[in-house]
């Protein structure tokens, strides 16, 4: 069986350069770089940096929001400038010969398990307010090419999609084949009840993995059921990318190091 594809967030990897950190990805056994793109068109500002890099070889296959505000947002203004980020950030992706962008619908805005506990919007509005982003950033993703990923987070970092059923739920609905589910294994963990079962119930809107364990530290250092987790997307015939996006316990520069071994350890 053919071994998934490996990548680490470049916030992770040693290197003052995207040549130097690949360099140390591939020597610990990584298949590519994801990135990461911050607000005001940051991601933008360096395509010179990106052309560069893949020019000299760098894999870079997707990237991650890397914002203060979303898509989700209650603001009309701010929900405004973040599906613009978003576009911009899906258009250099494309750019590049990437394959998509993820981002959740918000981060930090509001939960309902945390005091004052009602939003100040309606679950229907959520859902309007989700649907019209999605749908906006799912047509301009098509037309560049590449993938809008949507991750659901836990319920204490955002209200409104949590499990991988609401992602699916909303991108059926928005019936674009360019919007897809981004799952996060650290989510997952706590919020579905049985992570392998949902991985295999929605196997078809999933577009993208990314990885940290129970704690949010690199895989391996919590009680994640890897065996399990893997062994779903596998039996899904998923094919596509995982990425370290975590912290690190211990020793930073063999922590990161150790992802790659440990992923196929449990059939990655």
């Amino acid at each position: 069986m053919k071994p998934l594809k490996t990548a680490a967030q470049e916030q992770l990897l040693p290197g003052e350069t995207l040549q130097e950190k690949w360099e140390f990805a591939q020597a610990a056994g990584y298949d590519g770089i994801e990135l990461r793109a911050q607000g005001d068109f940051r991601f933008r500002e360096r395509l010179p940096e990106l052309k560069q890099a893949l020019a000299d070889g760098v894999v870079m296959p997707t990237v991650c929001v890397d914002m203060l505000h979303f898509f989700g947002a209650f603001d009309a203004g701010l929900r405004r400038d973040a599906v613009e980020q978003m576009k911009s950030q899906l258009s250099v992706i494309a750019e590049i010969g990437g394959l998509g962008a993820q981002t959740p619908a918000s981060y930090g805005m509001f939960s309902r398990r945390l005091p004052p506990f009602e939003p100040p919007r309606s679950e229907e509005e959520d859902r309007e307010v989700l649907l019209a982003g999605l749908t906006e950033l799912g047509e301009h993703a098509r037309r560049e090419g590449v993938t809008l990923f949507l991750e659901p987070l836990n319920r204490y970092e955002d209200h409104m999609v949590n499990r991988l059923e609401q992602a699916a739920g909303l991108i059926r609905e928005t019936g674009l084949d360019s919007v897809r589910i981004g799952i996060d294994s650290y989510h997952m963990n706590i919020e579905e009840a049985d992570p392998a079962a949902a991985i295999l119930a929605h196997a078809e809107w999933i577009g993208h993995a990314q990885v940290s364990d129970s704690n949010r530290f690199q895989p391996g250092a919590g009680h994640l059921d890897w065996q399990s987790w893997i062994g779903a997307l596998r039996a899904a015939g998923y094919d596509g990318w995982l990425a370290a996006e975590c912290r690190l316990t211990g020793d930073p520069v063999e922590a990161v190091r150790s992802v790659p071994a440990t992923l196929r350890r449990y059939g990655a």
